[in-house]
């Protein structure tokens, strides 16, 4: 309970801008998302390469640490609607590529303050892969951003369905500064986005993925040999808060491209099962450019 005094002091607390990108990486799966701020609409693509220091899913890692490679593509249309893609690559696991994410949605917005989108995922697994991951191959999203001025307030829900069920609520607060100056010249400048967020939910896609691993040939997976009994399974199906982050992004932006470090710090509560997650400082690397 003490994180969750913490965070409401810190959304009073917190202050918050303005944040003019054309996506950011999602809490839950770590993917490129849209963001929902700007209002001029325009036909567009955007492709990206991230480079990640350990994967996560809505919270969660494996016992091993995987560094990851994505590379993502995204085409807006001037009429609100999207698709993207991302294709995966795990550090020492088996697959040449670990998975392929496709999806399309729809950008809106209510008023000048409130914005949303709503999209829908399926995540294509290869079977030899060693990265944490959801039995459940289809997601349907939908984040909504209001403007307080003083600071930005966001909701993203998640719905995950397939060989196993989990509800997602990611609520989070957020600032943006930028540089009033140029680095090299007139065309460039910095910008931080530091947020919090937090991810509430049920944890079905952990049981289904120690039991599939704890048989696996890796010693560094660091399984126990005991399995998760009922209280665990039943613990999975709760829905609790899952994990509290903490984001400072640094960006150096131009007309066309950004290159963008992000650093997060990820304390997970109500961990079930055999996974024994514990705080973690991840650390992401991106190159994005548009074409407009």
């Amino acid at each position: 309970m003490k994180y969750i005094y913490a965070f409401i002091l810190t959304i009073i607390c917190f202050n918050a801008g303005a944040a003019i990108k054309l996506f950011v990486i999602a809490d839950g799966h770590e993917r490129m998302r849209l963001d929902t701020d700007t209002l001029v609409r325009k036909q567009s693509i955007s492709l990206g390469i991230t480079g990640g220091s350990d994967a996560s899913f809505f919270g969660r890692t494996s016992p091993k640490r995987y560094r990851y490679y994505t590379f993502d593509a995204i085409y807006n249309a001037k009429s609100g609607f999207f698709g993207y893609g991302t294709l995966w690559k795990v550090s020492g696991s088996y697959p040449t590529i670990d998975e392929v994410d496709l999806g399309g949605g729809y950008v809106y917005h209510v008023t000048k303050k409130l914005s949303g989108t709503a999209s829908y995922t399926h995540f294509f697994f290869n079977r030899d892969a060693q990265i944490i991951k959801s039995l459940s191959n289809n997601d349907f999203d939908m984040k909504n951003t209001y403007d307080f001025k003083l600071f930005k307030g966001s909701l993203a829900t998640d719905y995950l369905f397939g060989q196993a069920n989990d509800f997602f609520v990611t609520p989070a607060i957020s600032r943006y500064y930028e540089t009033k100056f140029g680095i090299f010249d007139d065309k460039d400048y910095l910008s931080f986005s530091p947020s919090i967020s937090m991810i509430l939910g049920t944890q079905n896609f952990v049981e289904g993925y120690t039991v599939d691993q704890r048989a696996s040939p890796d010693p560094a997976l660091g399984f126990g040999q005991d399995t998760d009994n009922g209280q665990t399974a039943h613990a999975n199906r709760e829905f609790n808060v899952l994990n509290y982050s903490f984001r400072l992004p640094i960006a150096y932006n131009r007309p066309h491209y950004t290159i963008e470090m992000n650093t997060r710090y990820s304390i997970p509560v109500n961990v079930e099962g055999q996974l024994k997650n514990h705080r973690e400082v991840f650390f992401n690397l991106t190159f994005y450019y548009l074409f407009f």
